[in-house]
């Protein structure tokens, strides 16, 4: 599916001006299915290490299973009201996708087949072991895909919410996410039922450092 662009979609840098976190959503909007996966299709776009693609989104439209997700968000009305709850699950186990993604490479003449064997030996070999590392590049890319997501909400029309406070292991449970994925965010998707409250921003020079502190 190719992204298409719409006169009324808003520009990079009008959407980032934009984009403020709401918590206060018009119950009952449906997202149509085609504008959901447009958003969706942006989010995979989003760069990865290894280009491993280091994400799975498990996407909560369902009011039954929103109203089972409430209390494990802490009761954030949110859940409920938005139109779409995505979960952000970040790939603990994404060297398994280096044979797949590399073969498409080597099948389209973009890298040689022993480039592929060279590169997919060196990835697995990074997920050896007990080491923080898998769970590190799960949330890092992840992360990267849920901001696309946020963008590309916002350039639609749609409002979003990440939303870091929630039981992971209540959640684990009561969605049935196999052992291979990691619970990152819960990002709220919806039209917001009032303007979001506009946060403050440290200055830039607050916050950039140059070549060394």
């Amino acid at each position: 599916m190719n992204l298409t662009t719409h006169s009324n979609d808003l520009s990079l840098f009008q959407t980032i001006n934009e984009r403020h976190t709401v918590r206060k959503y018009e119950p009952g909007i449906t997202i149509p299915e085609e504008e959901l996966n447009e958003i969706l299709k942006a989010a995979t776009l989003a760069p990865s290490s290894w280009n491993l693609q280091h994400w799975k989104f498990l996407v909560i439209d369902d009011q039954e299973k929103k109203e089972t997700l409430l209390p494990i968000a802490y009761n954030q009305q949110q859940i409920v009201d938005s139109s779409v709850t995505v979960a952000i699950l970040g790939d603990l186990e994404a060297n398994l996708n280096a044979e797949g993604v590399y073969q498409e490479a080597v099948d389209k003449g973009f890298m040689p087949e022993e480039v592929k064997e060279t590169l997919v030996s060196q990835i697995n070999k990074a997920y050896e072991g007990d080491t923080p590392f898998p769970r590190d590049e799960a949330f890092l890319n992840a992360s990267l895909a849920a901001m696309n997501l946020m963008l590309a909400a916002k350039a639609k029309g749609y409002d979003t919410c990440p939303m870091g406070g929630f039981q992971r292991a209540k959640f684990i449970e009561a969605f049935n996410v196999p052992k291979r994925y990691v619970p990152v965010m819960l990002l709220t998707v919806g039209k917001a039922a009032k303007p979001a409250h506009q946060s403050a921003r440290q200055p830039l020079e607050e916050v950039i450092v140059k070549n060394t502190f």
